[in-house]
């Protein structure tokens, strides 16, 4: 395998943030340079070890739904090529793995839409029959589709905090009533248009989770990535069943192999420095990643 591109050296232009896994650059006071690094973050941590060739993908598949979804909610792509803004000698760090986007304000809050109950809404459903506040029918098993999608926000949180599930009351608070709703009709409008394509390819979306931010006209603008690996739960409709974990195109083997994890003779307690990862895990990782985008695009 080629190795990972874990961080960005690009000098021409000034360095905004380093995310979990995108370097973000200034381009004038309009524009923003993201480049989707090789990093793999699980429980808000980053992985010392990154995933060949993730980059490339991520920015692949995110480019491919803004696509599909430009119809619902206007994106922040300018449609420059991202190589145009950095000095030839940079240009591979660039190539196949940015975005040239425009600087919007972002909303504080993550837009998580679910259509089937697992992960941290699973752990929820089975304490209190709800998932943030969003009450739920009796019965329902791990990896159940839930009668419609739900909308399940969250804060955001830096590199190396948690992210904190929150109820749409609290989301209201934060970013005001209109707006929140707003963001819900469309965030359930997103999810439902591409987990119908993604089931036509033979791919459930369990659930994802969206960013927006606003113009400077205070539009409503879709941000970031968009229903990769990172940011969705993807499982195959072959092997699909209730009551299980179902395999899964994305970066559950990685978080399933952390929690048997031990570092110093205890269980690693979710914090950084995460535990090496074994060459096995980002092998396998990778695969799973790539025969995504393949089911997806082909």
């Amino acid at each position: 395998m080629t190795a990972a591109l874990l961080t960005t050296s690009i000098t021409s232009l000034p360095l905004l943030a380093r995310g979990k896994v995108r370097d973000n650059y200034a381009v004038g006071d309009d524009r923003m340079l993201m480049v989707a690094t090789d990093r793999l973050s699980a429980f808000d941590v980053v992985m010392g070890e990154g995933i060949p060739g993730k980059g490339e993908l991520l920015t692949q598949m995110a480019m491919f739904w803004f696509a599909q979804l430009g119809h619902i909610v206007p994106n922040h792509l300018t449609g420059d090529d991202p190589q145009s803004v950095v000095t030839p000698l940079e240009r591979a760090q660039v190539r196949g793995r940015s975005m040239l986007v425009k600087r919007l304000r972002p909303l504080p809050v993550e837009a998580v839409v679910r259509g089937y109950l697992a992960g941290s809404g699973w752990s929820a459903y089975q304490r209190s029959q709800s998932v943030c506040g969003v009450a739920l029918p009796p019965g329902l098993k791990n990896a159940s589709k839930l009668p419609a999608p739900i909308f399940t926000p969250a804060t955001k949180a830096e590199a190396g905090d948690h992210d904190e599930n929150i109820d749409f009351a609290r989301m209201s608070e934060i970013i005001g009533a209109e707006l929140a709703a707003k963001v819900r009709a469309v965030s359930i409008r997103l999810y439902t248009t591409a987990a119908e394509f993604a089931l036509s390819r033979g791919l459930i979306v369990a659930d994802t989770k969206f960013e927006f931010g606003l113009d400077v006209d205070g539009t409503l603008t879709l941000m970031d990535e968009v229903l990769t690996p990172d940011s969705s739960r993807y499982w195959p409709v072959r092997g699909y069943a209730e009551g299980i974990n179902p395999p899964s195109y994305d970066k559950q083997f990685v978080r399933d192999w952390l929690e048997s994890a031990m570092v110093n003779g205890r269980p690693w307690d979710k914090r950084a420095p995460a535990p090496a990862l074994p060459t096995m895990v980002v092998e396998h990782t990778s695969a799973r990643y790539q025969e995504a985008m393949k089911c997806l695009i082909g």
